[in-house]
């Protein structure tokens, strides 16, 4: 959005101008410049390209708005789905030769686990937009790498804990997952958790299918001949539709309970091939009907404007991408404040990102200082199909407080998780009905 002076503008007027402008405006770059890994191609662009929609309508709103400290943004895409040689080269092209000034990296664990290390090593500030690998902070200090989200590890207490108060008198359980970082550190996490707070449950099978598979007649097979009390998956995007589909026309969504511990994102697709009273978690407290924003102008008008956008309503990468966003901006603004009001450098904005805190479309998220962890509250809830949707929506949702279900700083997920007791569940959290 550039004008141009009026021709009539004279010298004098024109000095004046410049001479009462704030003296740090001569410092301003043209751009802040923000580089984006997402999924555009292979099963997992289901949710990575509305995360690239959601981030071209934030910026193009962020913009309308006059910029980040009066400062337009820009953005360049890089596809995850390109594999992991060309993540990389693509990533530090962006970062080295696009002079970004910040990156939103990544969507897999995966991903991360490739370019936390190299955005340290680039000295790029770098927002983990989407993935959940708790190990990623957990392993090591990062200066400039910060998770602006919820890890595995309160994502899977919470749908663990909804699972426990719902259906306490379960005996067995058993894991179908993607086979990657992400399958198994969620399944580590969740299954530590379990041990911990009901020691009793048989763990039948552990099942890691390959990320991307097309086919999952085995381990369905092999599922309704066990008949576990409940199968957990953490699969996600087009593996999890496929799952599910494969799933329900051979009767094992009906046989046992079954839970989609990040679901959400794939309700809307699957449509009437998603089955009432299954459990689902949603990656934070992401969901356009979210009981505690539902009437909010502004959440309605985001969830309205992305609808008429991409013909689908918001689903929890959309809602991560405007977190990055958020977290952003709010680094920005804290950083240019403590710069008394000059533009401020790299490293101060830097600086200002620790301990952060940011409004989102739910509640408000932190970037803990000690870690560059994102606390984020988390929403369970189970299928039901309701009027006015050709999909299923949550029912008997769950609210829960993003600090007594994160590992606290400083500690290590497992070890944490091995010290809880039977009577964490017993944690008083908030329930809300559909539509009311």
């Amino acid at each position: 959005m550039k004008g141009a002076l009026r021709p009539a503008l004279g010298a004098a007027a024109l000095a004046l101008a410049l001479t009462a402008a704030p003296a740090f405006a001569q410092d301003k770059p043209a751009q802040i410049k923000i580089g984006i890994t997402t999924f555009l191609s292979g099963p997992a662009s289901v949710f990575g390209v509305p995360g690239k929609a959601a981030a071209e309508m934030i910026a193009e709103d962020i913009n309308k708005k006059g910029g980040i400290g009066g400062v337009p943004v820009a953005l360049t895409f890089v596809d995850e789905g390109a594999g992991g040689e060309a993540l990389v080269s693509n990533y530090r092209r962006m970062v080295q030769d696009e002079k970004v000034d910040a990156t939103f990296a990544a969507i897999s664990s995966g991903s991360c686990t490739q370019l936390v290390p190299i955005a340290e090593d680039l000295k790029v500030m770098n927002f983990m937009w989407d993935c959940g690998a708790a190990s990623i902070l957990e392993a090591r200090k990062h200066r400039y790498n910060f998770r602006t989200q919820a890890n595995a590890t309160p994502e899977m207490l919470a749908v663990l804990v909804y699972l426990l108060k719902t259906k306490p008198d379960f005996k067995t359980i058993a894991v179908v997952n993607q086979d990657y970082a992400w399958g198994r550190e969620s399944w580590e996490i969740f299954s530590t958790a379990l041990k911990a707070m009901k020691p009793d449950v048989k763990v039948v099978a552990e099942l890691f299918p390959k990320f991307g598979a097309p086919d999952f007649s085995t381990e369905i097979s092999r599922l309704m001949a066990l008949k576990p009390d409940v199968v957990l998956t953490t699969s996600w995007g087009g593996d999890l539709d496929t799952l599910v589909r494969q799933a329900g026309q051979r009767g094992l969504l009906q046989q046992t309970t079954f839970v989609l511990g990040i679901g959400e994102s794939s309700m809307q697709r699957l449509g009437a091939d998603l089955p009432e009273g299954l459990i689902v978690g949603a990656r934070g407290d992401h969901w356009f009907l979210h009981p505690e924003r539902k009437n909010d102008a502004a959440f309605k008008a985001f969830n309205d404007a992305f609808k008429a956008k991409t013909g689908a309503w918001p689903i929890y990468p959309v809602y991560h991408m405007y977190q990055a966003f958020s977290a952003l901006q709010a680094s920005y603004d804290k950083a240019i404040k403590a710069n008394g009001g000059k533009w401020p450098t790299r490293e101060q904005v830097i600086d200002a990102a620790g301990g952060t805190e940011f409004q989102t479309w739910g509640r408000p998220v932190t970037l803990r200082a000690d870690d560059n962890q994102g606390l984020e509250a988390q929403i369970v809830g189970v299928t039901k199909s309701a009027p006015g949707y050709d999909f299923k929506v949550l029912d008997n949702m769950m609210v829960f407080d993003a600090k007594p279900i994160t590992t606290p700083g400083g500690q290590k997920s497992i070890e944490w998780l091995k010290t809880l007791t039977p009577d964490f569940a017993k944690m008083n959290v908030p329930t809300f009905k559909h539509g009311q």
